[in-house]
């Protein structure tokens, strides 16, 4: 396809896809997922968005009849304790209508307190978000000053925001918009996916944020998929922007260290990104999902600078030596080797990308091997998440799906606007198994983020929908099958970013990671949760914090929420219940 063409023709091969095309309308409750036979452990969700206080909620793209690229990404979101009450709360980017039209002005944030009982308040005015105004896309979520709160970086389609949470002395809590003055916020372009880690281990958070392509009204570009009506194009037709990453000077600023840190060149294009330390040498690597674009693999040289090894690595390119449409991603050990995976999101028509890692910067695409790529090949996946929804110590898969053109339905046979998710369930030996997907009807999904927000100890979903409703999944496991690991940093940077945390129960080892980041626009729930199955406890768990410090804990029993301190140990331990939740069906 000519990347000069002004008209492009969207047409891939289609593949019969395996999900309906019908829409059902959610209830106050839908009833939980039916769970496959022959799972390890049954899994089931249920659709709480109405009764959790979140069914008022509608991302707003702009669409007006002009079909303006940006209008086809979405909706960010992510799990935050802004207020310290040990309650996951919940920021949703609201959208925003095209400057000069006539809709109503669209509220660019909403943030939803968490009460403690299975539902969320909306505290936006309460918080002073209320007359925040952007074309919002994605969040990233960090106590980026070290003062014991949580704040929010936003990305979008202008300067992006830092929204610095001032929590005072009589508890109230408020955010201040800092992007300028903290020199985030230089430069009016399109943004994406963005991350917080401590590239250089000086004990503060930096900042990487994923910018995609030059657009504006005056620069969009005429496609169609029929000859005739207006159409979304793809990013081939238009330049990309590299990513930018800032540098944390400690003193509440940043300072655009880009090209110092070797983040240059890049192609841009970028709506995916996630931290690794992939070789093993105690300093945070990132990798980075392109659209249309080599994919991108950044090690850290032990400095904070960076060499960027996608190529080499075989992470830029599918097995054709082509670059794909890469989306969302994240990183995770799903099988026994102890060796890193990193789950790509892609296009229709294209896998997914399973890249198993095979030496301290080399990759293998297992997607074929793993049995999650051929189920991939008609949806189009933009968020996604490796995590435990059964407790039995392996990571599972989930994929966030839904297309970008509303008219793909006329054109291309098999492949829908409207698209189920997935569930894939960890097989073993680096293979997973289709699962019943836990939403019923199909969606425009987006961005998708995991916390533990009823703080019973399994992991819950929040998926959200491109101009539609955001779908609150509640994961209703049987409790006493897990450890929650909250680490807290001292000489690090306070959220403990970049810490990597093994448990060892029995003969079966686990390995996470602090991290902000991955999926699609979107931050989840900076807690750690070990699926324990039948076991009683944690025999052993070992934190290696970020600048080389080791500590071990011993015979940690199950249903706890443990909050462990940098060179302090173990300080506070919870208990975990079921039945926290005042009602519960």
């Amino acid at each position: 396809m000519p990347s000069t063409s002004t008209v492009f023709m969207l047409l891939l091969s289609g593949l019969v896809a395996t999900a309906g095309c019908g829409v059902e309308e959610p209830g106050a409750e839908d009833p939980p997922a039916a769970s496959s036979e022959g799972a390890k452990n049954a899994i089931q969700f249920t659709h709480v968005t109405e009764q959790a206080g979140l069914g008022g909620f509608q991302h707003v793209t702009g669409a007006f009849g002009d079909t303006w690229f940006p209008e086809t990404m979405g909706a960010g979101a992510g799990f935050l304790d802004y207020d310290g009450d040990g309650w996951q709360d919940l920021v949703l980017v609201g959208g925003a209508a095209w400057p000069g039209r006539d809709d109503p002005p669209a509220q660019a944030l909403r943030l939803y307190r968490n009460d403690g009982d299975g539902t969320f308040s909306d505290v936006t005015a309460a918080v002073g978000l209320a007359g925040l105004r952007t074309y919002g896309l994605g969040v990233a979520i960090a106590d980026y000053d070290n003062d014991g709160d949580p704040d929010i970086f936003v990305t979008t389609l202008e300067r992006n925001l830092l929204l610095r949470n001032d929590s005072g002395a009589d508890q109230a809590v408020a955010f201040t918009e800092m992007g300028q003055a903290a020199g985030v916020g230089d430069a009016a372009v399109w943004s994406t996916s963005a991350l917080f880690f401590d590239a250089d281990l000086d004990g503060h958070a930096d900042l990487y944020v994923g910018n995609y392509v030059e657009w504006s009204p005056e620069k969009d570009i005429w496609c169609t998929i029929d000859g005739e009506v207006k159409a979304y194009c793809t990013p081939q037709l238009y330049t990309g922007i590299p990513g930018h990453f800032y540098h944390n000077n400690g003193d509440g600023t940043f300072s655009d260290w880009t090209e110092r840190a070797g983040f240059l060149p890049a192609p841009g294009k970028t709506l995916g990104v996630a931290e690794w330390d992939f070789n093993r040498d105690g300093w945070p690597d990132l990798v980075v999902a392109n659209d249309t674009q080599r994919d991108l693999l950044f090690l850290n040289k032990g400095d904070g600078t960076f060499a960027e090894q996608g190529i080499v690595s075989g992470l830029a390119f599918d097995e054709n030596g082509q670059a794909r449409a890469g989306m969302g991603i994240d990183v995770g050990v799903v099988d026994t080797t102890g060796s890193a995976s990193v789950i790509v999101g892609h296009f229709t028509s294209e896998m997914i990308g399973v890249y198993r890692q095979i030496g301290p910067a080399l990759f293998m695409d297992r997607a074929s091997q793993s049995q999650a790529g051929r189920p991939s090949l008609p949806t189009l996946t933009f968020g996604l998440c490796l995590f435990d929804p059964d407790l039995d110590g392996d990571l599972d898969l989930f994929l966030a799906n839904g297309h970008i053109s509303p008219d793909v339905e006329r054109v291309q046979e098999g492949v829908y606007y409207r698209q189920h998710p997935q569930l894939f369930v960890n097989a073993g030996g680096g293979r997973f198994a289709e699962h019943t997907p836990p939403v019923a009807a199909p969606m425009v999904a987006r961005a998708v983020a995991t916390a533990d927000y009823d703080r019973d100890g399994d992991v819950d979903l929040l998926v959200t929908e491109n101009g539609g409703p955001v779908h609150l999944l509640r994961n209703d496991q049987p409790g006493g099958r897990s450890l929650r690991v909250r680490l807290e940093g001292r000489q690090g940077n306070r959220d403990a970013l970049g810490a990597h945390v093994t448990a060892v129960v029995g003969t079966t080892r686990m390995e996470r990671r602090v991290r902000t980041g991955s999926s699609f626009l979107a931050s989840s729930d900076k807690t750690l949760t070990f699926g324990l199955g039948a076991a009683p406890q944690v025999d052993t768990l070992t934190v290696w914090w970020p600048g080389g410090q080791v500590e071990q804990f011993t015979a940690l029993p199950a249903a706890r929420e443990v909050h462990i301190a940098e060179g302090a140990g173990l300080i506070d331990t919870q208990s975990l219940h079921p039945s926290t939740l005042a009602e519960r069906p």
